[in-house]
């Protein structure tokens, strides 16, 4: 009896493609039109806020190094046409030193639901390929260890907000209550890359595994940004 074939899990054929499309040698800046409008939280191993916000990446992170997940909710946005409202998308980050000095590695998590083209233009905007507000991330990933669909499930609910892929990566965050029960601790007009109201928050569960890291990073810092980037 033959045996029947299975089909390669989307993280396989991506890994095997990850040298053609997203290798930092081979990346280059191809301006196309794209654009997200949503909101992005992380939680990192800062012991403290993020010194970045403020600095713009300039002031090395609490602990030398940078580990973290980010979370990133499209309400609405699209990639060459292709809709992308509704999608999620998950990252992990590994940065050695200093924001702004680069050698980043990332492996991002592309929502489940998303189409083939929905699919691959966020790994272009996410690799920087696409250009614009993203595109500096050209020079500032080194590697991108791996990508593949998965279920992202992101919620987002008063001062919380919370990120789950299966067993690789579980968090939650808190914002941080401000004098006013109205507003949270926040950086306003900053020219920080993600936008320009910093919300500040603390983690409350957050551990990854996969890729070979085993990071928690539970009680420390985090922060929430509304986004509006494109490309060109």
């Amino acid at each position: 009896m033959a045996k029947k074939e299975r089909k390669p899990s989307d993280r396989l054929q991506v890994m095997q493609k990850i040298d053609a499309r997203m290798n930092p040698r081979r990346r280059r800046k191809e301006p196309t039109d794209w654009s997200i409008k949503g909101e992005l939280f992380l939680n990192c191993s800062c012991t403290v806020f993020c010194p970045c916000v403020v600095s713009l990446g300039a002031h090395p992170p609490t602990e030398g190094h940078c580990h973290a997940w980010m979370a990133i909710a499209i309400d609405e946005g699209h990639f060459e046409g292709e809709d992308l409202g509704g999608l999620n998308i998950g990252l992990l980050v590994d940065i050695p030193g200093r924001m702004g000095e680069g050698d980043w590695k990332v492996a991002a998590y592309v929502d489940e639901r998303s189409t083939q083209k929905a699919y691959n233009g966020i790994l272009k905007i996410f690799s920087g390929a696409a250009g614009g507000t993203t595109g500096l991330f050209t020079m500032l990933v080194s590697e991108i260890i791996g990508a593949e669909r998965a279920p992202v499930e992101i919620v987002r609910d008063g001062k919380k907000r919370s990120i789950n892929i299966g067993r690789k990566l579980q968090g939650e965050i808190e914002m941080i209550a401000g004098k006013s029960d109205e507003h949270p601790v926040m950086v306003s007009n900053s020219k920080y890359w993600m936008g320009p109201d910093i919300i500040a928050a603390v983690g409350t569960r957050s551990r990854i595994r996969d890729y070979g890291r085993v990071w928690d990073f539970g009680g420390k810092s985090a922060e929430i940004c509304p986004i509006e980037w494109s490309g060109p």
